[in-house]
């Protein structure tokens, strides 16, 4: 068949969790025979060679700058006030993408149009209109339930004003989300979590499948580590809201408690934009805090590292970086939300907690017992192995990609 794949980022390098999702279904689609025309939002962190990269994919690779700024924000969120739409959608609703999108439907051609995340959902459903008959397949790959990552976020808000608002886009993007769920042909779910908390239980698009977020073990050998590891450490892009509230929570909640039971461990935390809160605020002055920023390659780091964390209290779909974390060969504590859509045996191949003192204890363990150390990462490298590998598990995606003379005859 042939895709048109509209994306909201370049997706490589694989440093994101929506990046490794689209560059393995990717992968899956060129290998089974699809010719792919990517279409992506470029952002100027972006780089050529990462672009070059895809074209090896695809067939062709389009994009289209994507530009933010304070004002740019302000203006939308104004714009959201005054109206039924989410401020992250209207956020990133960008005319150059709908003109784009539309220009490479116009020739026709196209099987099916792929909408990666909700953001894209927009622009597949404007070319769709503009596309000669007979009309494209509508695929949408929800990789969360949009609603629930502001909703999780007003829970925890002391602010008055803030609380206020994301409840209030929460239920803007709740009513958002299922109405245009119901305009794809396909939606595919990461996790069967989000399917529930949209659909309500009731299927809301013809065609419904959850097919999680893989990667590829073969590529991501375990990571020797240093004989003593002495870091706790948390990888994750900090200008995402559940992420910073996350390690704010960690570093002013449980990692005193670590401290006292663990004098030389070291809280390592890895992404880009560390929130105020860590750089300037109250736990700026928490002992043994590190802030590395991003790094391109974080191996040394990993070397060193005792255990991997996952304090997430808010989001949606699956954290990617617990599947990074299994392939490197560490054990992991996370949060129940943190580990949300990931199949796992608690204390087998994940640590889960979720108060205070519950995860202080669960870190503890891990730095005082090597045996119960060990045992958390070689079974989380065998789960990893035998339910997130891409090449297996994405054969799923035939299902969605069936040609459509086969579609009508079921």
């Amino acid at each position: 068949m042939r895709l048109l794949y509209l994306s909201q980022l370049v997706p490589y390098p694989l440093d994101a969790g929506p990046k490794v999702r689209q560059y393995y279904v990717l992968q899956y689609l060129a290998a089974a025979g699809h010719e792919v025309t990517l279409l992506a939002f470029r952002r100027d962190t972006d780089r050529s060679e990462s672009i070059d990269r895809l074209r090896q994919i695809c067939a062709t690779v389009h994009t289209v700058p994507m530009t933010r700024s304070r004002a740019r924000d302000a203006y939308h969120l104004g714009r959201s006030l005054l109206s039924s739409t989410p401020f992250l959608i209207a956020r990133d609703a960008v005319a150059a993408m709908t003109n784009k999108a539309i220009e490479l439907v116009a020739a026709g051609g196209f099987d099916a149009i792929h909408a990666d995340q909700l953001w894209m959902a927009q622009y597949a459903l404007a070319a769709a209109a503009a596309a000669p008959p007979p009309r494209p397949r509508l695929v949408l790959d929800q990789h969360n339930a949009m609603y629930l990552i502001p909703q999780r976020l007003a829970e925890s808000a002391t602010n008055p004003l803030q609380r206020v608002l994301l409840r209030r886009e929460a239920e803007l993007m709740r009513r958002y989300e299922r109405e245009t769920c119901r305009q794809f042909d396909s939606v595919v779910w990461v996790t069967a979590e989000d399917q529930q908390a949209v659909t309500v239980s009731r299927p809301i698009a013809p065609q419904e499948l959850v097919i999680p977020i893989c990667v590829d073990p073969r590529a991501r050998p375990v990571i020797e580590r240093v004989a003593n590891p002495f870091r706790v450490t948390f990888l994750g892009g900090l200008h995402w809201p559940p992420n910073a509230a996350g390690i704010v929570w960690f570093a002013r909640e449980v990692w005193p408690q670590v401290q006292a039971a663990c004098p030389d461990a070291v809280l390592t935390v890895i992404g880009k934009n560390p929130p105020a809160e860590l750089t300037h605020g109250p736990s700026s002055t928490v002992h043994r805090l590190e802030l590395t920023g991003y790094v391109d390659d974080p191996t040394p780091y990993l070397a060193e590292t005792a255990f991997f964390i996952v304090p997430l209290h808010a989001g949606g779909g699956m954290r990617v970086k617990i599947l990074d974390a299994w392939c490197w060969g560490l054990p992991v504590v996370s949060t129940t939300i943190g580990a949300e859509g990931i199949q796992y045996s608690d204390c087998d191949d994940l640590s889960i907690a979720d108060d205070p003192a519950a995860f202080a204890a669960a870190v503890t363990e891990i730095w005082q017992s090597p045996t119960v150390a060990r045992h958390l990462a070689r079974a989380g490298r065998r789960t990893l192995e035998s339910r997130y590998d891409w090449r297996t598990v994405y054969r799923v995606w035939d299902e969605v990609y069936t040609p459509s003379t086969e579609l009508v005859k079921s």
